[in-house]
């Protein structure tokens, strides 16, 4: 049976040590067994569970709802629905984001377009940015 260090994990995986530490500490992937000398031995499952929460935060899921997914991964015979469920709120999530991200772009945009007289005190970009009325609507990151 192949054995991994928590190095190795992260360096398979691109999760970082600490990381992997938290996820140990919050139950996401299972405590290892330990070496004489207390390092930590990985197995491959903890690999691949480590692989799948890594996809899942790169899909911007919360740690509860890849505790959720995690669970039904486990239970092959388990109904998939909230799996679907899961995921159809993520993406309500994003779509939110995006909507946002829209409206950032559009005032940036206006900014930096502004035709200034390229003299700071008369600079667009500083007045809007010292003045959330002059843009055109709310934004929030």
């Amino acid at each position: 049976m192949k054995e991994y260090s928590i190095g190795q994990m992260s360096r398979r995986t691109g999760v970082k040590v600490t990381t992997i530490r938290y996820y140990e500490s919050r139950g996401l992937i299972p405590s290892p067994a330990r070496t004489t000398g207390g390092q930590r031995r990985y197995d491959e499952a903890a690999l691949e569970r480590l692989a799948f929460l890594r996809h899942a935060r790169e899909l911007g899921f919360g740690l509860e709802d890849i505790a959720d997914l995690m669970a039904l991964a486990e239970a092959p015979a388990e109904d998939c629905a909230p799996a679907h469920e899961i995921a159809r709120k993520q993406l309500a999530a994003v779509d939110r984001r995006l909507t946002i991200l829209a409206q950032l772009r559009q005032e940036l945009a206006r900014m930096a377009e502004a035709d200034d007289p390229g003299r700071a005190g008369e600079c667009r970009v500083i007045e809007v940015l010292g003045d959330h009325r002059l843009c055109i609507g709310a934004h929030e990151a």
